[in-house]
């Protein structure tokens, strides 16, 4: 009986290892859920059965660990091929858009990138580094025109063949405050970067999408499902291009194109760590708002939200090849993930939203990104 329950507390300990380990696995890299990993799944469960029933004791655990050490290892996806494959990313000036520009480009494909500055620091870079086969296009997402140019000139450059990524990028994030406080200008340049600036860049390259059966890669946001305080504008934009992505996904499957959704966690990107930008962004802020509602939540107050912006900005990851990582599988894996999650803590704050009643999640939110010590002056006592 004891040797019986012995073995018993070690098959689940293997079990509650490995399962935690799949689930990982399953969520945060390339596992797929398939019909191979639904056999796979079958498979071991009977195996343990026969295990447990048969080979009871430490032959039994090492046999049933090893055969899902292998079922591991053979479920990730295939690779395409690079060959005769053309890509075009939006916002390389820096961060994410720039090493993935980089990146391709060395993997083989005709890379087109684009850039808000031509003459930049990013943009010579990525002409130096990078090889002919890299065309840099200047082009500003809220202006029409320079969309149109930008699907010209990638027409002429691809004549037949077809699109085979779209890797939407660019996005801004314009201030960091509450609801309230946030002046209108700040909510609609969200939207018109992140949200309808993918709209039309999607809807213009479509046609040579449809024609490669390619990939749709959208960068989008934690933070437009899981509520970050005083991140209302960009959130908002990043929902509604997390919910675009989802319903394009659904509707272009028929055609053979895979519509894929990034979402990062906190990285430290150019933009992020620009601080003089943000105290520029505050104190622009501070002179849009209303005296009433200056008035209502003090000076001190809006500042210091600022100040523990920045003082989160210290905390975020350096090494962004996780969203590289993610991204080159979503557009050469022969099946892609409709959703990839990067960073640990991304999968932590899910978890946590997702199971934990509203109250409590709230409340880890609020102390986890941007807990305030001085409270609005009317509330003050």
């Amino acid at each position: 009986m004891e040797e019986y329950s012995s073995s018993f507390l070690a098959y689940m300990c293997v079990i509650i290892v490995l399962g935690t380990v799949a689930f990982l696995r399953l969520v945060m890299s390339e596992i797929q859920l398939t019909h191979r990993l639904v056999i796979y799944v079958i498979l071991l469960i009977a195996l343990e059965r026969i295990c447990c029933m048969y080979l009871a004791g430490l032959s039994g655990v090492l046999i049933f660990t090893a055969a899902c050490l292998l079922a591991f290892q053979s479920l990730s996806s295939p690779k395409l091929s690079v060959q005769g494959k053309a890509v075009f990313i939006t916002g390389c000036d820096s961060g994410f858009g720039k090493k993935m520009a980089q990146h391709f480009d060395s993997l083989g494909f005709e890379v087109f990138a684009t850039v808000l500055n031509k003459d930049g620091p990013g943009a010579k870079e990525l002409l130096q580094m990078c090889s002919e086969q890299l065309t840099l296009i200047q082009m500003d997402l809220t202006k029409p025109e320079d969309i149109d140019g930008a699907l010209q000139i990638t027409k002429e450059k691809l004549g037949e063949k077809g699109l085979w990524g779209l890797v939407n990028n660019a996005g801004m994030c314009f201030n960091i405050s509450d609801a309230e406080l946030l002046v209108m200008s700040s909510y609609r340049r969200c939207m018109e970067v992140n949200f309808f600036g993918a709209i039309v860049i999607t809807k213009g390259f479509l046609p040579l999408i449809r024609r490669a059966k390619g990939r749709i890669v959208n960068v989008s946001s934690p933070v437009g499902e899981i509520p970050f305080p005083y991140l209302v504008a960009y959130g908002a934009s990043k929902a509604a291009l997390t919910s675009f992505t989802n319903i394009l996904r659904l509707e272009l499957s028929h055609w053979g194109v895979k519509v894929c959704t990034i979402l990062p966690e906190f990285y430290k990107t150019a933009s992020a760590c620009n601080t003089e930008y943000w105290e520029q962004q505050a104190h622009h802020l501070l002179k849009s708002v209303s005296s009433e509602l200056l008035q209502d939540y003090g000076e001190e107050y809006m500042l210091e939200t600022k100040d523990l912006f920045l003082k989160q900005v210290t905390t975020a990851k350096e090494d962004i090849s996780p969203v590289i990582e993610s991204i080159t599988d979503a557009i050469l894996s022969t099946n892609p993930k409709p959703r990839y999650y990067t960073g640990r803590r991304t999968m932590v704050m899910y978890i946590l939203f997702y199971t934990l009643p509203t109250s409590l999640s709230d409340l880890i939110f609020y102390r986890m990104f941007l807990f305030k010590k001085v409270l609005p002056k009317a509330l003050q006592k």
